[in-house]
């Protein structure tokens, strides 16, 4: 397999992530509700004060979303604009899909945009009342898109050095 193709499934993995970060955070209601039925038998209390650690965690952000959205549906147009930068960002990397010389800044962007998740996470994660296990949940986001990005860098670096 020669480099432009390693560098471009590295570009896939990045833009794949993206999308389903996008597309899964149209849903979340019924996401946290069927994650509720995972973690409580059927006929369960979902009272998030009957549990602790993850399954207090899912049920009172399940909780919390159900309740905002029957007074206030509109609140859930924060998280739908949430999803459509996933895809809109996801988007961008399809110009360095096509040509990874010409629009490694974008590959750079990625970096910057995946090292800033760790401060975003763990600064505002304690202002909003984030569990801290969620919060690097969170940073993982970040973690898990550095190694394709840094590989797509110098996967391009090398091909430029080919190409001249």
């Amino acid at each position: 397999m020669n480099t432009l193709w390693k560098i471009r499934i590295a570009i896939v993995v990045v833009f794949v992530g993206l999308i389903i970060s996008g597309v899964t955070a149209f849903p979340l209601l019924h996401e946290l509700n069927f994650l509720a039925s995972l973690f409580v038998e059927e006929g369960g209390s979902l009272d998030p004060q009957k549990y602790t650690g993850l399954t207090h965690w899912v049920l009172r952000v399940r909780e919390g979303l159900e309740v905002t959205y029957e007074q206030y549906p509109f609140i859930a147009y924060g998280t739908d604009w949430l999803a459509f930068a996933h895809l809109m960002i996801a988007l961008f990397f399809i110009l360095p899909y096509r040509d990874p010389i010409r629009y490694i800044g974008v590959l750079y962007v990625g970096i910057w945009a995946s090292l800033l998740i760790f401060p975003l996470a763990l600064i505002c994660g304690p202002l909003r009342e984030i569990p801290f296990f969620w919060r690097l949940i969170d940073c993982s986001f970040g973690a898990f898109c550095l190694p394709p990005l840094i590989y797509a860098i110098r996967g391009t670096n090398a091909l430029e050095k080919e190409n001249s």
